[in-house]
C-alpha cells in the first residue's frame, strides 16, 4: 500500500510540475491572437512577462519558507490551486490590465512548486531512491515544455484562444482535489525510515543564511539558471535568424532538446541512486553524475561552428540533457544536506537567485546577439557548467546531512502523524 501511494504521489509531482511549465508558456502561443484582439503592444507583452517573472521570483523563496512550514501537503494545495485559478482567469480578462495582474498571480502560485516537489520527495524517499524520484517529479516540467506548443494550438484551434487557459487551469483544480485525497499518515510513509519525526520544526530563516552551502547552492543557480534562459526562450529565434529555419519546422525541431531534458532528468536520479546501491556514498554519487553533466555541457561551443541545422539541435538536445543530469542532483543534494526542516527553503532561494539572474541578465543577452553574435553566448553556455561543479567541489566538500540542531537520521516513531 505505501509503495503504490508514494509512487502515485511522485506521480502527482510530474503532473503539477508539467502544469506549470504548460500554463506558463501558453501566453507565449496565445498572444498572438491577443494582440489581435486587444491591441496589446509589444512593450505590454514585455511588461506582462516581467509582471510573471518578479512575483516568480519573490514566491520561490516564500513558498518555500511557506512550505518548511506547512507542508508539501497544503503547500502544493495552495500552491498549483492559486496558479490553475489564475491561468483560468486569462480565460475572462478584457484588458491589458488584467492580465498583468493574472500574470503576476499566476508567478505568486508557481513559485511553491519546485519547492514544494523537493520537500515531498525528501518525505516520502530514502536516499536510495530520493534521486529518482525527484527526477521523475521535476521531469514533468520539460514533458509540460514539450507539449504546451502542439496542445495550446489544439486548444485554441478547437476552443479559441480562451480555451488554452481555461483547461488546463480547470485541469490543475482537479489536481488539487486528488492532491487532497491521499493519506499521508505514518503508516504510509513508513518505507522512509532516514526522516526525522516532526514535521513543523523548522530552521530560522537567518540561520539559513549562516551555512555556507545555502550560499554556495544560491551561487551556482544564479551562475546557471540564465543559461537555462538562454536556452528556453532563444532557441526558436536562433534557429530563424542564424539558422534560416521556417516556423513550421521550428516547431517541428524545438521540442527534441526538452524531451532529452525529460529523459535525463528521471536517468539522472536513477543513475545516482544506482551508484548507491553500489557502495557510492551520497557525496560521491551526487557528484559523480554531476560531473558527467558538467562535461557534456562543453558540447554547447560547438553548436555555433557546425554546419547542419540537425547537428546543431542535436547539440542542443545533449546540452539540455546535460542540464536534466544536473539539476535533478543539484536538487536532491539540497535535501541531502537540509533535510525535512529547510529543503523547500534552500531550493526556493536558488530558485528565487536564478529567477533574479534571469530576469537581470536576459537584456544583456538581446545586446550581445544584436550587436555581436550568439557566439559568446554558447561558449558561456558550454563553460559556466564546469565552473559550477569546481565551486561545488571546492566550497562543499562532502554532501552530507548538516547539523542543524537534530539528527537527521533519526526513525519516525510510528505514533506521529504526518498528515501535513
Amino acid at each position: 500500500m505505501n509503495t503504490n501511494i508514494r509512487w502515485l504521489i511522485v506521480f502527482l509531482l510530474f503532473i503539477a510540475t508539467g502544469l506549470s511549465f504548460l500554463d506558463r508558456q501558453v501566453l507565449s502561443i496565445a498572444i498572438i491572437k491577443i494582440q489581435e484582439e486587444f491591441h496589446i503592444t509589444d512593450v505590454q507583452y514585455g511588461m506582462i512577462n516581467t509582471s510573471f517573472l518578479i512575483s516568480y521570483a519573490i514566491m520561490f523563496t516564500l513558498g518555500g519558507w511557506l512550505i518548511d512550514r506547512v507542508g508539501g501537503k497544503r503547500g502544493l494545495a495552495i500552491s498549483v490551486g492559486l496558479w490553475s485559478v489564475a491561468n483560468s482567469l486569462h480565460a475572462v480578462m478584457t484588458s491589458f490590465s488584467q492580465l498583468l495582474a493574472f500574470r503576476f498571480m499566476l508567478g505568486i502560485g508557481e513559485g511553491g512548486c519546485f519547492p514544494g516537489a523537493a520537500w515531498t520527495v525528501y518525505r516520502w524517499f530514502d536516499k536510495k531512491e530520493r534521486a529518482l524520484a525527484n527526477g521523475i517529479a521535476i521531469g514533468g516540467s520539460a514533458i509540460g515544455a514539450v507539449v504546451a506548443p502542439p496542445l495550446t494550438i489544439w486548444l485554441s484551434g478547437n476552443y479559441g484562444w480562451r480555451g488554452g487557459f481555461l483547461i488546463p487551469g480547470l485541469i490543475g483544480i482537479a489536481w488539487v482535489i486528488a492532491w487532497l485525497l491521499i493519506p499521508w499518515r505514518k503508516e504510509n510513509l513508513a518505507v522512509n525510515t532516514s526522516i526525522k519525526a516532526a514535521p513543523t520544526e523548522t530552521v530560522p530563516f537567518l540561520d539559513l543564511l549562516k551555512k555556507r552551502p545555502t550560499w554556495v547552492f544560491i551561487i551556482i543557480r544564479f551562475l546557471l539558471d540564465p543559461v537555462f534562459y538562454f536556452m528556453m526562450f532563444w532557441i526558436p529565434k536562433y534557429l530563424s535568424s542564424v539558422r534560416n529555419v521556417s516556423f513550421d519546422q521550428i516547431g517541428k525541431l524545438f521540442w527534441i532538446p526538452f524531451l532529452a531534458l525529460g529523459i535525463a532528468n528521471v536517468l539522472g536520479g536513477w543513475f545516482s541512486g544506482k551508484l548507491i546501491t553500489h557502495n557510492f556514498s551520497v557525496n560521491r554519487a551526487r557528484k559523480t553524475v554531476m560531473g558527467i553533466a558538467a562535461l557534456l555541457t562543453l558540447a554547447a561551443p560547438a553548436i555555433e561552428w557546425v554546419s547542419s541545422v540537425h547537428v546543431a539541435v542535436a547539440l542542443m538536445s545533449v546540452f539540455m540533457f546535460a542540464h536534466g543530469f544536473w539539476i535533478t542532483n543539484y536538487i536532491t543534494s539540497i535535501s541531502d544536506m537540509f533535510g525535512q526542516k529547510a529543503t523547500s527553503t534552500v531550493v526556493g532561494l536558488s530558485g528565487t537567485a536564478g529567477a533574479v539572474s534571469g530576469l537581470l541578465l536576459n537584456p544583456l543577452m538581446g545586446i550581445i546577439i544584436q550587436n555581436y553574435s550568439y557566439r559568446p553566448l554558447w561558449v558561456a553556455s558550454g563553460l559556466l557548467y564546469p565552473l559550477a561543479f569546481g565551486l561545488l567541489i571546492w566550497l562543499i566538500p562532502t554532501i552530507k546531512a548538516l547539523n542543524l540542531g537534530a539528527d537527521q537520521d533519526e526513525v519516525i516513531p510510528n505514533s506521529i502523524d504526518v498528515s501535513l
